[in-house]
């Protein structure tokens, strides 16, 4: 009779200093269980439960908590100026950035094939969890410690005067400004192997040179290709 495939386990103590990240979120935890689940990857699940139920609640802790932020910090804007601001301080981009702010990344505990495939460095898996950090702590300490947490990374960045644009979004605000088509994006290029892959993004407006740009998903290079559009048209414009 055939024996039935082991789960695959995890890197032996990868990611498991609990008590180090519970000093670097600066909040001592009654249950660090809540925050060992915060960083336990589903590729992990022979250890526990998931990040996954944390994540959901810690998205909407830092929704309000960033809401509220802006609300008194910008007294004067309008709900569609205050929208820009918003999103942009919740994307996935901006929570991967402070995940990397604290080293999240070394602390997630990853099956040996997530690991492999870079897992750590996933920009989805460090925004994933750090809202689940965040859940963990409205869970252990209530809205007043993940509210501390939160004010703690995000108030520089909301400190900014101007909303933060998207490139994309920027790009197409300056074409339907002059009255022309919307821009065109053209994957031109795809390789690299299946955990690393490479896109390149060609972006066109009528009647300008296209620009192009790669990155590690088609997103990514369709935002880096809109911002390199974008700065040959800024000289342009200054010309």
């Amino acid at each position: 009779m055939a024996r039935a495939a082991r789960p695959e386990a995890p890197p032996a103590e990868a990611g498991t200093d609990i008590a180090t990240l519970a000093g670097i979120i600066e909040h001592h935890f009654a249950d660090r269980r809540l925050l060992r689940q915060a960083v336990s990857h589903s590729s992990a699940a022979a250890l526990g439960p998931s990040y996954e139920r944390l994540e959901f609640l810690g998205d909407r802790v830092l929704g309000l908590v960033v809401a509220e932020m802006l609300w008194h910090r910008f007294p004067a804007e309008p709900e569609g100026m205050l929208a820009r601001r918003y999103a942009g301080h919740v994307r996935r981009e901006a929570l991967a950035e402070v995940a990397r702010t604290i080293d999240l990344g070394r602390f997630i505990l990853l099956a040996r094939g997530e690991e492999e495939e870079g897992g750590r460095a996933k920009e989805g898996t460090l925004a994933d969890c750090l809202e689940a950090v965040i859940g963990a702590l409205y869970l252990d300490g209530g809205l007043d410690a993940a509210a501390r947490f939160i004010h703690r990374h995000w108030e520089r960045r909301i400190a900014e005067r101007t909303p933060p644009r998207e490139p994309k979004t920027a790009l197409q605000e300056w074409a339907q400004g002059r009255g022309l088509p919307l821009p065109r994006y053209e994957t031109v290029a795809s390789d690299g192997p299946d955990h690393a892959p490479a896109f390149t993004v060609a972006v066109s407006i009528e009647g300008r040179p296209a620009a192009t740009a790669t990155g590690k998903s088609k997103r990514i290079a369709e935002r880096a290709a809109a911002a390199a559009l974008l700065a040959v048209l800024a000289g342009e414009d200054r010309r």
